[in-house]
C-alpha cells in the first residue's frame, strides 16, 4: 500500500495499454497517472532537486518557467510541496483547465498573447521570463536547455521500458523540449542500441528543421529548436498534422481511453510510420503516452472547437479507420 508525503512521490510507471485491438502491435506506456497528470512531473521534480543540490534555491525562492501547460502544472505541485513560489509564463493556447489548476495550486500565471515576429509565442514567452529574472530575481529552471530534463528519463523512463519490454525493437517518443526523447534515447543507445528511436513531432514545429506553421494544440512541437536535441540519437522523424492528432485522440476515446493531445500525436505518428515501414511487421513497438485527456475536453474533444479550426472533416473517424487498416496486423 503506497503512502506518500508529497505529490511527486506517486507515479504509476509500469502501466501499458495493448492497442492491438485497434489494429496494430503497439504498447502505449501511460505516463499520466500521477498528481501532475503527465510525464512532466518527472522532469519537474528532477530540475528542482538539481537546483537544490547546486545551491541555487534559497528557502521561499520564486521559480519561473515557460510552459504550454503540463510542465507548469507539474512545477506548481513540486513548488507548492517544497515551499517555493512559482510563476508560469504560458500563452493563449494553454487550456483554461490547465490555467485554473495552476492557480488553484497558488501559481501566478502570465498569459502571453502577442507572438515574437520570428520566434512566435514561445520566443515571446522566453523573453518575458528573462525580464522577470532580471527585474525580480526569479530563478528560471529553463526546461529547454536544462540537462536535468533529459536526465529524469535517462534514470527512470528509459530503464523502465527496457525492464518491461526486453525485446523492444521500436520506441516512439513525442518531441517537445526533447527531454523525454533525449533521456530515453541516450539510455537505450547504451543499454540496447538495436532499438529504433522514432521521434514524433507536430507539423509546423521547427525542431527538426521544418518550416514554422501555426499550431493550436499545446504540448509537442516548438517554435525554437530545443538546445537539448542531439539528432544523432534519433533514427526517424514523423510529423503529424493537428487534424490527425484530433482523430488519433478520438479514435482512442472510441475504445474507452481518453488521452491528451500529445498522446494522440504520438499514436498517429506511430500509425504513419508503420504504414511507411511495412517490413517492420511483427516488431515489438512501444509508444510513450505523455498525458491524459481531461485537460483537452474543451479543445480536442469539443466538436465546435475542432470544427472552427479544422473544418467538420476533422470529426470524420472514417479517415482514421482507413489509416488503421493499413497498419500491419
Amino acid at each position: 500500500m503506497p503512502v506518500i508525503a508529497t505529490p511527486q512521490e506517486f507515479n504509476v510507471d509500469d502501466l501499458y495499454v495493448d492497442l492491438r485491438r485497434l489494429g496494430h502491435e503497439l504498447y502505449l506506456k501511460c505516463e499520466g497517472f500521477n498528481f501532475g497528470g503527465s510525464i512532466k512531473l518527472k522532469a519537474a521534480a528532477e530540475m528542482v532537486e538539481a537546483a537544490e543540490r547546486a545551491g541555487l534555491l534559497s528557502p521561499g525562492a520564486t521559480l519561473v518557467e515557460s510552459s504550454s501547460g503540463n510542465l507548469g502544472i507539474a512545477l506548481s505541485l513540486v513548488a507548492k510541496s517544497r515551499g517555493y513560489r512559482f510563476v508560469c509564463v504560458t500563452d493563449s493556447r494553454c487550456t483554461l483547465t490547465a490555467r485554473q489548476l495552476m492557480q488553484t495550486l497558488g501559481t501566478q500565471v502570465h498569459v502571453i498573447t502577442e507572438p515574437h515576429p520570428v520566434e512566435g509565442l514561445l520566443g515571446a514567452r522566453i523573453r518575458h521570463v528573462r525580464r522577470l529574472c532580471a527585474e525580480r530575481g526569479y530563478h528560471w529552471l529553463d526546461q529547454y536547455s536544462n540537462p536535468a530534463n533529459w536526465m529524469a528519463h535517462y534514470r527512470t523512463t528509459g530503464p523502465r521500458i527496457l525492464a518491461d519490454f526486453a525485446g523492444i525493437d521500436v520506441l516512439f517518443i513525442g518531441a517537445g523540449t526533447t527531454g523525454t526523447l533525449m533521456g530515453c534515447a541516450r539510455y537505450l543507445r547504451e543499454a540496447k542500441p538495436s532499438v529504433r528511436i522514432v521521434a514524433v513531432d507536430s507539423a509546423g514545429s521547427v525542431t527538426f528543421g521544418a518550416p514554422a506553421l501555426p499550431r493550436m494544440i499545446p504540448g509537442l512541437g516548438t517554435g525554437i529548436r530545443p538546445a537539448l536535441l542531439d539528432e544523432s540519437y534519433v533514427d526517424d522523424v514523423v510529423h503529424v498534422a493537428e487534424v490527425d492528432t484530433v482523430r488519433g485522440c478520438r479514435k482512442l476515446a472510441s475504445a474507452g481511453f481518453v488521452f491528451g493531445g500529445s498522446t494522440g500525436t504520438v499514436v498517429s505518428g506511430a500509425l504513419a510510420w508503420f504504414a511507411e515501414n511495412q517490413d517492420q511487421r511483427g516488431r515489438t513497438a512501444v509508444a510513450i503516452a505523455p498525458d491524459l485527456g481531461d485537460r483537452y475536453l474543451d479543445t480536442v474533444y469539443q466538436d465546435q472547437w475542432v470544427t472552427d479550426l479544422y473544418s467538420a472533416d476533422a470529426l470524420d473517424q472514417d479517415a482514421d479507420s482507413q489509416r488503421l487498416s493499413e497498419v500491419p496486423q
